[in-house]
Parts: C-alpha cells; structure tokens; sequence
C-alpha cells in the first residue's frame, strides 16, 4: 500500500509532468480550478488548485474534503502512483471505476484531452 509521502510525490510528479506538457494537453492542464484527491485506502484527502498547469497542494486532511472541489479525484494510492508512473492507464482505471473523476461538463470535455 503506498505511503502519503509517496501519493504526494506522485501528485508533485503529475504536476512537473503537466507544466512540461505542450499542445492540447497543456491547454487542457491550463485551468483554475479547485481540485480534491481523495486516497481511499489512506484515509487522506490531498486538497488545493490545479492553476497554471500545475497542481498545487495547498493541505492534507484526514477523511473526505470539507467543501467540494471543482474537480475531484477519488482513487486507491497504488493506483496514484501506478497512473503517475504509466503503469496504469488513466483511461481504462476510470473506466472501470477505480478511479473517480468528478468535475462540471465543461471541464470534463478540456480534461479528456490527458486521458
């Protein structure tokens, strides 16, 4: 089971990977938004703001997140680190529900484009 220390380096390593995105993808990762990842098997919610193309950490909080973000992650940690690593694939892993993406249509049709 991974470790926190290890789901934020995988969510520090996501946002290095996006700010050194280009085309369409680094449209896509262009938002500001409030954003939510939820580690299931943890118990830990990482909460900050995908802004600029990067994700932003702003706290860690035990349990489900106070206020509902605009765009929100729910996963296990292995499956963090296994998408951040391209072991699993974000696509298939949300497909099949193990990984939860939740956000308002607009922003789900701009996210597509790094699934």
């Amino acid at each position: 089971m991974a470790t926190t220390e290890e789901c934020r380096a995988a969510l520090d390593k996501l946002s290095d990977n996006m700010a050194g995105a280009d085309g369409n993808v680094r449209a896509a990762a262009a938002l500001d938004r409030s954003l939510s990842c939820r580690i299931t098997d943890l118990d830990i919610t990482f909460v900050g703001r995908l802004k600029d193309g990067r994700i932003e950490v702003l706290d860690t909080l035990q349990g489900p997140p106070p206020e509902r973000a605009q765009i929100r992650l729910t996963m296990k940690g292995d499956d963090l680190v296994s998408m951040v690593d391209g072991e699993l694939n974000f696509a298939r892993a949300w497909g099949s529900g193990r990984v939860k993406l939740e956000a308002g249509l607009r922003d789900l049709l701009r996210l597509r484009t790094l699934l």
